[in-house]
């Protein structure tokens, strides 16, 4: 039987790992190699180009670069915003969200180019090899995963030495920290990543470095929502993505979404890692804030119980199980009225929402003023409804108290003061 001699397709982001499977791959599997950069945001032009000249530096027949950001946030990132999702209650999936896209982008690359098999630089402790292998295994399982750095268990130290030997180009920042850039933000991996105990150094921050060295003046801007879906900022119609580009030039100098995520991996295991949000953070909560404005208590409550499930499920690479169908149509289905404008005050490391608009405003509705006057109520139905509430505390209190008449014994929670 021939021996394949297709190419093999590699994830290619051009960091260290992946700039370092570009010649180990050629020469230990005896075929030559593409390189498919999936541009889910943090590429601009000068980058695409370093990217494709790197690729070809280090020995890649090809290189692709698809530009999925439309599609990401289509995909993904408007059901992260719809449903406030942040992990821990503070990281916003910077990039974990973005995986299947990419994954399922470079099996269709590979297809295209009637390749068999896709490379990938995750490893063998992180959570991206579940999330690739997933998506990968779901979408192409006729096409085989090889993943190097994982499975031979690669040192970041001895990839940048076998670079450096075969005069080949070493990415920025060497071995020293692991950079991860999308449209929904910056993760950042280093050695003070690997404990629990301090933070990265000001240097090592990507897009808000100097933001506290360097204070700005105060800035006051307007984020626009039509159904849960950001649509204009500061009265300029945009695109999402524009939007979310545009959102963070203007966040990131304040210092705003910068943060260190400690949490529990996908392998079970403890794990933490830096992250810049600016747009995210901005985001999640003017969105929130607008929400509540517009939608019911229990509206609000059961939608909050499904979004956490969904941010697991996305961060743990199981964007295509079926049941994030059906968590997406409620969340669709619950930002019917999530229209309208939201007042932001930026300082620097400081994020304020001054205040929100809308014509579905659940406040404006009411005839009462919380706190001053009552409005479809009276003072008696007040004071009716106030009895009611407390019905089921009295019944409590009371049923302990005839039980004590007939000598029962008193649980000792049941103390009162």
């Amino acid at each position: 039987m021939k021996p394949d001699a297709s190419p093999i397709v590699l994830a290619y982001s051009g960091g260290l790992d992946t700039s370092f499977l570009v010649p180990w791959v050629a020469e230990n599997y005896h075929r030559p190699v593409i390189t498919v950069t999936v541009d889910t945001g943090g590429i601009n032009a000068a980058a695409a180009q370093q990217l494709r000249e790197r690729s070809a530096a280090l020995g890649a027949i090809g290189h692709h670069q698809v530009d999925a950001r439309a599609d990401y946030f289509e995909q993904v990132l408007r059901f992260l915003i719809m449903g406030n999702v942040r992990r821990g209650q503070l990281y916003p999936l910077c990039v974990g969200a973005e995986r299947v896209m990419q994954a399922q982008t470079v099996a269709r690359t590979a297809r295209k180019l009637g390749s068999s098999m896709i490379a990938h630089g995750c490893t063998a402790a992180g959570n991206d090899q579940v999330r690739f292998e997933v998506a990968l295994r779901t979408l192409a399982p006729d096409l085989e995963v090889l993943a190097p750095v994982r499975d031979r268990a690669f040192k970041r130290s001895e990839e940048l030495e076998y670079l450096q030997r075969h005069g080949l180009p070493v990415p920025p920042f060497g071995a020293a920290y692991s950079i991860n850039r999308g449209l929904w933000g910056v993760t950042i991996g280093g050695k003070e990543t690997l404990t629990s105990a301090g933070s990265i150094p000001d240097e090592a921050w990507v897009l808000t470095r100097d933001a506290y060295t360097r204070p700005r003046a105060p800035q006051r801007h307007s984020i626009r929502f039509e159904r849960g879906r950001p649509v204009a900022l500061d009265g300029a119609a945009l695109s999402p993505v524009e939007l979310i580009e545009q959102l963070e030039a203007l966040t990131s100098p304040f210092g705003i979404g910068r943060g260190i995520h400690l949490g529990d991996t996908i392998i079970g295991t403890k794990g933490r890692v830096a992250f810049e949000a600016p747009a995210a953070e901005t985001l999640l909560s003017a969105h929130r804030e607008l929400e509540k404005l517009v939608l019911t208590p229990r509206q609000q409550r059961i939608k909050e119980s499904v979004a956490q499930p969904y941010g697991d499920l996305v961060h743990e690479g199981q964007l295509l199980d079926p049941v994030c169908r059906d968590i997406e149509a409620l969340l669709l289905s619950s930002q019917e009225r999530v229209s309208g404008e939201v007042h932001l005050l930026l300082r620097t490391g400081s994020l304020f929402v001054e205040g929100v608009e809308s014509p579905y405003s659940l406040m404006a509705a009411s005839k009462g003023v919380y706190g001053e006057a009552a409005g479809e109520w009276t003072a008696a139905d007040a004071l009716g409804f106030s009895k009611i509430v407390a019905l089921t505390g009295v019944f409590h209190r009371r049923a302990g108290e005839a039980a004590a008449a007939t000598g029962a014994p008193v649980p000792a929670k049941a103390a009162q003061p």
